[in-house]
């Protein structure tokens, strides 16, 4: 019979390099403790990296790089939030960079959540965790999610006519549905900016 560590490792491997697993996982290849015991020793011996407690994965190499990587910011954050069954969005300069309104892309990456408020360094960048009121969690399309605390983000008097076409050509690719709902708890002036750009 296969030992826990063996079983780890076959679940492991069936996926793509880079692909995030959280401790529940591996919950039903034994006790708790047995599998976090199996968990350590594969970390240990170097066959799997811990990015943070709770959180493994397959250590990649950079071809390019010539060194072993992390998974992006954004899998890792995501993670997180399934392994603490928690709802997050992207917020701040991360919203402007995922729609194109930014070449930045930031090493500080800020999320709202209903999970707990607090900030977890990865690597040389950190990931924050903001609690936010339900309302804005209740976003559900995901251009407009964006896009709505992308223009809050930048503001309403500095958001300029080159920035708001580019949002309200994302935007007619969003689920009609999804867009409506969004936009009744958008901003007013946000929502009036859609609104009065989708018309044209």
């Amino acid at each position: 019979m296969n030992s826990i560590d063996d079983k780890i490792m076959a679940k492991m491997t069936r996926q793509k390099a880079g692909h995030i697993f959280i401790f529940n996982d591996f919950a039903n290849l034994g006790t708790a403790n047995a599998v976090r015991v199996a968990l350590h020793r594969l970390v240990k011996k170097g066959v799997i990296q811990r990015i943070i407690p709770g959180l493994f994965v397959l250590p990649q190499t950079s071809k390019l790089l010539n060194k072993e990587v992390l998974p992006n910011i954004e899998s890792i954050a995501q993670a997180i939030a399934r392994r603490d069954n928690a709802t997050i969005i992207p917020t701040g300069a991360y919203a402007l960079n995922a729609l194109g309104l930014s070449t930045q892309v930031p090493l500080n990456i800020v999320y709202l959540t209903n999970g707990k408020d607090r900030k977890i360094k990865i690597g040389e960048a950190f990931i924050r965790f903001k609690k936010a009121s339900l309302k804005k969690l209740a976003l559900k399309g995901k251009i407009s999610q964006l896009a709505i605390l992308a223009m809050i983000e930048i503001g309403k008097d500095k958001l300029t006519p080159v920035e708001i076409n580019k949002i309200i050509n994302l935007l007619k690719k969003e689920n009609i549905d999804d867009l409506k709902h969004d936009m009744t708890l958008a901003p007013q002036w946000v929502a009036e900016i859609i609104n009065n750009g989708l018309k044209k």
